[in-house]
């Protein structure tokens, strides 16, 4: 097994609207999340270079995501994670990664804060 790449391309704070939850109105009307994400690569390359190819365009992760997103619907955090790992997955292969999915409201009486997974592919 090869060493883990010592640099990360970090998306934080993607902000993404989706029909997910247990209750039927979060899957009907729909509501926001966040998502942290972490991609393992070597960027030395890119960095000596500035060549676009020599790294991952998180370009792609954030359209495809929102992609995603406009379209989902389920009820669980956790099914939603394991779609996003995988669609990060067909984008850039087996690369580390690891995700936070934060949703912003969930709907527990007197609860304020968030609710998130964090998921991880790739990575020991």
């Amino acid at each position: 097994m090869s060493a883990l790449p010592r640099d990360c391309i970090l998306v934080r704070n993607l902000r993404l609207w989706a029909h997910v939850g247990v209750l039927e109105h979060e899957r009907q009307l729909g509501q926001w999340f966040d998502l942290d994400l972490e991609l393992g690569w070597d960027l030395s390359a890119a960095a000596a270079s500035d060549d676009l190819s020599a790294t991952l365009d998180y370009c792609q992760a954030i359209t495809a995501l929102q992609r995603q997103a406009r379209t989902l619907r389920c009820l669980t955090l956790e099914h939603w994670s394991e779609r996003i790992l995988q669609l990060l997955e067909d984008l850039y292969g087996p690369v580390p990664m690891r995700l936070e999915l934060r949703k912003c409201q969930a709907p527990v009486p007197g609860f304020t804060g968030s609710v998130a997974v964090r998921r991880q592919r790739h990575w020991p």
